[in-house]
């Protein structure tokens, strides 16, 4: 019993120790060689700590109260990490969507509109749009793929019945010259952006400059559950801009939050592995008959994937007619 509880404590050390290094590593202000000094120090604390478990001599109790010590600096420190709407933010997340609410119409502020050349060459523009959610038409779900089969980022389209598409993507808010992070998802590297855009802008870039497959997937939900989704989203773009929030890789990601959001709207979906994994969300949807299970869903995998015609049409006007158009 002693060993196990030995052994025990020295996993949950070696995990901490290995938690510890990462947010060091990743978040310990300083530069460069202060960051190894904390990550050191830490390491060194551990180590103390895990030798007097196994090894009793007259430091064991000193090495305890130092490692207690460190590890109570490491979690205040930790805590203090707050998020902030006032970086140095890349271009595509410099501003934060709003939205009012008048009876049936919705006017947001700050709706992306850019006109991409490149992944990083392109005319930056902004606009003010209003929506009346009476003319809501259609929602749909577009995938796209970037880093294998398993992993999608997840976007959310509404159509209205003038022909405009709006739609809505759950980012990381990257300060310029940042790249995404799987890792520094989880540690608090990111805040958190809901963009709003015109699918010429946000779907072409990823089908074009991006090269990533774009997949678009009609959703079956009743128009009240289209608007009540709308609101939603117009709703967490509020409180994100009076409250920023952190991006978590696992628990607050593109697919998960639209999972919060829906989940009041469809009452008794699921929690399950492919809202992580969210390349397979298609079979998710698939399931619980988000989608036209009147047809297999190798059918309507192929006819969801629009990444040949979104990038040759370009950024164009039209872009959203044209690719709904089937080939």
């Amino acid at each position: 019993m002693h060993i196990l509880t030995h052994s025990l404590l020295s996993l949950v050390l070696l995990l901490a120790l290995a938690w510890g290094l990462t947010a060091l590593w990743i978040q310990a202000p300083g530069g460069h060689w202060l960051r190894l000094v904390w990550m050191g120090l830490w390491a060194a604390s551990v180590c103390a700590g895990l030798a007097s478990l196994w090894i009793q001599h007259r430091y064991a109790v000193p090495a305890r109260w130092a490692l207690g010590a460190a590890a109570m600096i490491l979690a205040a420190w930790w805590i203090s990490l707050a998020p902030s709407n006032h970086r140095d933010w890349a271009d595509d997340v410099a501003r934060s969507l709003t939205g009012r609410v008048q009876g049936s119409v919705v006017t947001l502020r700050n709706v992306r509109n850019f006109d991409w050349r490149g992944e990083t060459d392109y005319t930056v523009r902004w606009q003010d749009a209003s929506y009346d959610l009476d003319t809501l038409q259609s929602v749909d779900m577009a995938l796209s793929y970037w880093m294998g089969p398993a992993i999608a980022h997840t976007l959310v389209s509404f159509g209205f019945s003038d022909g405009r598409h709006l739609a809505f993507s759950v980012e990381i808010r990257k300060e310029r010259k940042e790249s995404f992070s799987a890792v520094g998802g989880f540690f608090k590297q990111f805040e958190r952006s809901i963009v709003a855009a015109e699918e010429r802008d946000i779907l072409y870039v990823r089908a074009g400059p991006r090269e990533e497959r774009l997949f678009l997937y009609p959703v079956r939900m009743p128009q009240a559950a289209m608007r009540r989704l709308f609101l939603a989203y117009v709703d967490s773009a509020n409180r994100l801009a009076d409250a920023p929030q952190f991006y978590n890789t696992l628990t607050a990601n593109c697919t998960t939050l639209v999972y919060d959001m829906v989940r009041p709207i469809v009452p008794g979906l699921p929690m399950d592995i492919r809202l992580i994994l969210s390349g397979y969300l298609p079979e998710y949807l698939y399931r619980h008959h988000g989608l036209d299970t009147s047809q297999p869903l190798s059918v309507l995998r192929a006819q969801a994937d629009v990444t040949q015609r979104a990038a040759r049409a370009g950024p164009v006007e039209d872009f959203s007619r044209r690719i709904r158009q089937p080939e």
